[in-house]
């Protein structure tokens, strides 16, 4: 018999090129058909393998699902950027590789971000998505997040409401 590990860790710099792949995969899966092709290429290029070793040393934390050696998803966590909300941490990215959705690891990835932030005393948490993403709305909701808050988000020529979901 032959055992899985699964691991959720912080992302390190030789995980860059992984967190990449899974990047794109992920994002051309979220968002073909919402965002703009065209503005969904820059934003998918524009993170490739350097952009990601920076990230991992940066002020935010870059959690990774590690299954066996694949990096199947990543969560970018750290202190909320809308400073007029009450909620003081923030799950700023959330992606899982497609072939591994819809399996649990995406909530196990969430419960360790949200549990990250209460270690940071962090006092509640907001995560911000694309309205037009019902696999994100959904996944949100059923991890008990309330969407309390709308904002736009301008792709191109195209404006998109976005919604944000709460814990307290």
């Amino acid at each position: 018999m032959t055992t899985l590990s699964i691991d959720v860790r912080p992302a390190e710099p030789q995980d860059a090129r992984n967190i990449s792949e899974a990047h794109r995969l992920a994002w051309q899966h979220a968002y073909a058909g919402i965002i703009p092709h065209r503005a969904l290429t820059r934003m998918i290029e524009r993170r490739g393998e350097t952009w990601w070793r920076k990230a991992v040393r940066g002020p935010a934390t870059v959690l990774v699902a590690d299954v066996a050696g694949t990096i199947a998803g990543y969560a970018t966590v750290g202190l909320n950027r809308a400073r007029a909300l009450p909620q003081e941490g923030e799950i700023y990215e959330l992606y899982m590789r497609p072939e591994y959705q819809g399996i649990g690891l995406g909530h196990t990835l969430f419960t360790e971000a949200k549990r990250l932030l209460k270690f940071l005393e962090c006092r509640g948490v907001v995560v911000w998505c694309l309205e037009d993403s019902d696999n994100a709305v959904r996944f949100f909701r059923s991890n008990g997040g309330i969407d309390a808050l709308e904002g736009n988000e301008d792709f191109d020529e195209v404006r998109l409401k976005k919604l944000g979901f709460i814990w307290q």
